[in-house]
């Protein structure tokens, strides 16, 4: 594997004969005939450059997204303050986590919905729609005054805020890892999906950087009157951006053809519910890890290090950060090996590490050496790429183009719903209930447990064309 596959120009592929051999090579060369896209997703008509926006314009949503969840989660003690200042400040935080995951539960609706028009309208038109709600909604969490200046009233507008951006941001994810793997070379669907997660972790990188940039420049009370809202105010101008690059693209290859031919389907959550309701089953208990996994070591982290093992909050952020750096450069590295080895050798390999290791490697994070802290969260992020840098791969595969954005959005936000928005707070509470800090690492090896059930009864995906019915 050499380093240019992370270059900008491998991921905007090649239109050249040897970037189409292998997979669906046959079918390639039928599509340059009649003009339209191979059943393998790739279209050997679509050009470098539009490979390229399509990469950014997929990038740039789940950056927004990410980075609003990065700050919320890294400024949850400051948020905490502002919004439930009567409370104790284990009650404010569990508080504050409780309307974390709150927004989550709106997002198996907003997957319903933005399922429904990525699959019967377009993958473009969902995507578009989307990051214009979430980034507005994102801007507006800067604007809500404290507990101190409205009351009571100060919680439920920042709940109503999150339900609103909760729904927008269900199909951000599942639609742009669609559009990105029915965009890319049959052989490197793996690589250009993992573009996704890659932005989840930018995201979570800035909003890490910006937290901890803020904690270490403002005083206590500069931050809670109005030091915290300085990063949600970034969301419209990004928003914009990336709403400006979607709409100057085309649907997908597939879709189009679909559409052009009349087959796209009229009822596609109705027909995942009555077709493919044991690929949707699967495909729950396969993003479990991922739920539990990615909210736990990317989000929850630094305040677990912070407020249970009492790690400086600079020093948390610090850790987190680096931590993040090797992450993204992880991703992409898992992408490629998820191409050459397959999707199901790679995620068994996820949660078996992390059967084996999620609590060794905790019971390390209390010793309160910071270089060991890093070292462990590196490898918590390593162990969490085999999974996250193959996944979206996994589920756009699993699925047929027809109901591909509502399986993906469907079951990645049910998973997350019930799992990934409530792991922070029942991390915080499990370690109140056991008083033991150990508590999120079986937590977390239990969620791999049934991830690998779930992958191992699935077929792989790989070295297959998508498949349209």
């Amino acid at each position: 594997m050499s380093n240019e596959n992370f270059s900008p120009s491998t991921l905007a592929g090649s239109s050249s004969p040897e970037s189409n051999s292998g997979h669906g090579s046959t079918s390639s060369g039928q599509a340059a005939v009649s003009g339209r896209a191979a059943p393998g997703g790739h279209d050997p008509a679509v050009s470098k450059e539009t490979r390229r926006r399509v990469v950014a314009a997929s990038f740039i949503g789940n950056f927004v997204e990410w980075f609003d969840y990065a700050v919320y989660g890294y400024l949850a003690a400051t948020i905490a303050a502002v919004f439930f200042p009567e409370s104790n400040p284990q009650t404010a935080l569990l508080l504050t986590f409780a309307l974390f995951a709150i927004s989550f539960l709106v997002r198996p609706l907003g997957g319903f919905v933005w399922g429904h028009i990525g699959d019967r309208v377009g993958r473009r038109t969902a995507l578009s729609l989307s990051i214009l709600i979430m980034s507005g909604a994102t801007f507006c969490i800067a604007l809500i005054p404290g507990y101190n200046s409205i009351g009571i009233w100060a919680p439920i507008l920042l709940l109503v805020v999150r339900v609103v951006q909760g729904f927008s941001a269900s199909g951000e994810y599942a639609g742009a890892s669609a559009f990105l793997v029915e965009y890319a070379p049959a052989n490197k669907r793996g690589l250009y999906a993992a573009v996704v997660p890659a932005s989840t972790a930018a995201g979570l990188l800035l909003g890490s950087l910006l937290a901890g940039l803020l904690t270490i420049l403002l005083t206590a009370e500069a931050m809670q009157s109005w030091g915290w809202r300085l990063p949600f105010l970034l969301a419209a101008p990004m928003g914009l951006i990336g709403r400006y690059i979607r709409t100057k693209l085309e649907d997908t290859p597939v879709f189009r053809e679909l559409a052009e031919e009349d087959h796209a389907i009229k009822a596609p959550v109705s027909s995942l519910f009555r077709n493919h309701w044991r690929l949707l089953l699967k495909a729950v208990g396969a993003v479990l890890l991922n739920a539990v996994g990615f909210y736990v070591i990317l989000s929850y982290m630094p305040t677990y290090l912070s407020s249970e093992l009492g790690l400086g909050a600079a020093e948390s952020f610090l850790a987190t950060t680096i931590a993040l750096v090797t992450y993204i450069g992880f991703i992409f590295l898992t992408g490629m090996l998820s191409d050459r080895y397959g999707r199901k050798k790679v995620l068994i390999a996820a949660s078996l590490s992390f059967i084996v290791l999620t609590v060794p490697a905790f019971a390390l994070l209390g010793t309160g050496n910071f270089l060991v802290i890093v070292l462990v969260q590196i490898l918590l992020g390593g162990m969490l790429t085999l999974n996250d840098g193959t996944l979206p791969s996994f589920l756009a595969e699993m699925f047929p183009t027809r109901v591909r954005y509502s399986g993906f959005a469907v079951s990645f936000n049910l998973s997350n719903a019930l799992f990934g928005g409530t792991a922070p707070f029942m991390a915080t509470l499990l370690i109140a209930a056991t008083a033991n800090a150990l508590a999120p690492a079986w937590y977390l090896a239990g969620a791999a447990v049934i991830s690998l059930i779930a992958v191992a009864l699935s077929r792989e995906t790989s070295k297959e064309p998508l498949r349209h019915e």
